[in-house]
């Protein structure tokens, strides 16, 4: 009885580790990543009412949305912006699932 619960946990280790190295994670660089986050905000309708430098702390989920975690901002019109903006939406090419990225933007009224 020994023996098979040693091999039902060895099968069961053995299973998860395989699924675990079928993860992909891109190697997409973070110049990469700034580009196509500046490209959603340019695509934007949304204006704001004066410049504005904020750096947002950001991850991707496993579908490739990102997933804003942090806006260092007090303007509630940039907080908005963001949400509206990048919050939530696909990109082409995403970062590695569940890391944290953090970057500074530049917001320059329309």
């Amino acid at each position: 009885m020994n023996k098979f619960k040693l091999l039902a946990i060895a099968l069961v280790m053995g299973a998860t580790s395989l699924v675990a190295n079928n993860i992909e994670n891109p190697n997409t660089s973070k110049d990469e990543i700034r580009k196509q986050i500046i490209e959603l905000l340019e695509d934007s309708s949304t204006k704001i009412s004066a410049d504005t430098y904020i750096n947002i702390t950001f991850t991707f989920n496993t579908e490739g949305e990102i997933v804003v975690l942090k806006v260092e901002s007090i303007d509630k019109e940039v907080l908005s912006f963001i949400r509206e903006n990048i919050n939530g939406k696909k990109i082409e090419k995403p970062g590695k699932v569940n890391k944290q990225y953090v970057m500074p933007i530049n917001v320059i009224k329309k």
